[in-house]
């Protein structure tokens, strides 16, 4: 990959809103490179979309956002590529991993209430054939995503010394 795509990318990954005109004088080049760049990564899967990042506390919307750890019993010839595939075609999925340590797969998904991420898990996810057990951990609060801080920090106070 060209040193001005990794920088591109570096630059996007933080602001996607950046325009080609602020990318090429940022990057000392011409905007027709930069959008070429662009244009190539997004072709080549590389720059797979663009996301606005809400801090939906702020709105009266409530959601319940939910980590669900599956275990599963891999397939032969195929892994887990198989199961992930079942799982994240559910429209309630926002993002499935593989994962190191007791569990496989971790599962993230957003729901209105505790109880639409319960039936989910009960009506859809636990009875695959694949899946031996789920444990699922809800977002009480969230500080920080992609790199954005979500909570006001509080000014850091000196201590006083007198003589």
């Amino acid at each position: 990959m060209s040193e001005l795509k990794e920088k591109i990318l570096a630059i996007m990954e933080k602001n996607s809103k950046v325009s080609v005109a602020d990318l090429a004088v940022l990057l000392g080049d011409t905007e027709d490179n930069v959008s070429r760049a662009i244009y190539e990564m997004e072709q080549d899967k590389i720059i797979c979309g663009y996301h606005t990042l809400i801090n939906w506390n702020k709105v009266n919307n409530e959601k319940v956002i939910a980590m669900i750890e599956v275990r599963v019993t891999p397939q032969r010839g195929q892994g887990f590529d198989r199961i992930a595939e079942r799982i994240y075609n559910f429209s309630e999925v926002n993002s499935v991993y593989l994962i190191s340590g007791g569990f496989d797969l971790m599962v993230m998904l957003e729901g209105k209430t505790l109880q639409e991420v319960a039936m989910f898990v009960s009506d859809k996810l636990s009875p695959l054939d694949s899946v031996l057990s789920t444990a699922t951990h809800f977002v009480l609060k969230k500080y920080k995503e992609h790199g954005t801080i979500f909570v006001s920090q509080s000014p850091r106070e000196r201590m006083l010394i007198t003589p």
